[in-house]
């Protein structure tokens, strides 16, 4: 159920200043951080163009959008209320700084698969882009987020990876360090959109959509306790954690995405960092 303190504010997920109260008026961000995310309050029958392409909106006015790691900005986004009315507002993208994770002693086939196996993991990504790409009305990620799992941040948002010496795409999650077997909690209520125990390099692995296409996943699982299509509340016991995939200990690997775009689960609302 939504929170009123949400249909109120106009939420400036990862940006420098406050969040806004907002009456009538659209009111939107004029910075926003890199992995950051943008929840409007847009008068009912708006509608929402972020960089040219049109973003979902609720019947009762409620939008989402978020800025990638590697966005440059700035972001042109036009708003057209349901009289015709239109506004313009450029948002400059603040960068960050990216520090270089050095991790060892992965399984070289896991850094390197061998030709053989390129089909399945091509295979199991596109289901996965599949599942993210899932766009509905439920609005369960206006409940806010908590933490999945308590533990130590081992691994951090957009950190340049270096496996084994061998530089890799940027890490495109949160990985926090936890025994293996610890349940993992869905962080805001929402539908199971994927659930596999044995992806080639993520291993066990669940898609958990909150609506509008925001999505959590989380990786290198041990034990699933979900399935697909399964609603499930904040809170609820999903998953254990493990080190399956490529993986060099037991941890979770806590991922979100809007859509393809990777977004910093640090800058979602209720998410304080430790």
């Amino acid at each position: 159920m939504r929170q009123a303190r949400w249909f109120a504010l106009l939420l400036f997920v990862g940006l420098c200043a406050p969040a806004l109260a907002v009456s009538v008026a659209t009111r939107l961000p004029s910075t926003l951080s890199q992995g950051g995310l943008v929840v409007v309050q847009l008068k009912p029958g708006s509608q929402l163009n972020v960089a040219g392409k049109p973003v979902h909106v609720g019947e009762d006015g409620v939008a989402v959008f978020g800025a990638g790691r590697d966005e440059q900005g700035p972001l042109m986004v036009s708003v057209v209320g349901s009289d015709g009315h239109q506004q313009n507002t450029r948002i400059a993208i603040t960068p960050r700084d990216w520090p270089i994770e050095r991790v060892n002693g992965v399984p070289p086939a896991t850094v390197n698969p061998p030709p053989e196996l390129a089909a399945r993991i091509e295979r199991e990504q596109a289901a996965v882009a599949t599942a993210r790409n899932r766009d509905d009305n439920r609005e369960d990620f206006l409940g806010g987020f908590s933490w999945p799992v308590q533990g130590h941040i081992s691994g951090r948002f957009g950190n340049q990876r270096i496996y084994n010496g061998e530089p890799k795409a940027p890490h495109s999650g949160m990985d926090i360090a936890v025994p293996q077997g610890t349940p993992v909690r869905a962080p805001a209520a929402g539908i199971i959109t994927f659930a596999q125990p044995d992806l080639y390099l993520t291993g066990g692995t669940i898609l958990l959509d909150h609506g509008f296409g925001l999505s959590s996943n989380f990786l290198h699982l041990s034990k699933l306790e979900v399935h697909v299509g399964q609603h499930v509340s904040q809170g609820q016991i999903i998953a254990l954690s493990g080190m399956t995939g490529r993986a060099t200990g037991p941890h979770l690997h806590w991922g979100f995405n809007w859509f393809g775009v990777r977004l910093d689960p640090l800058l979602l609302p209720g998410i304080v960092a430790p």
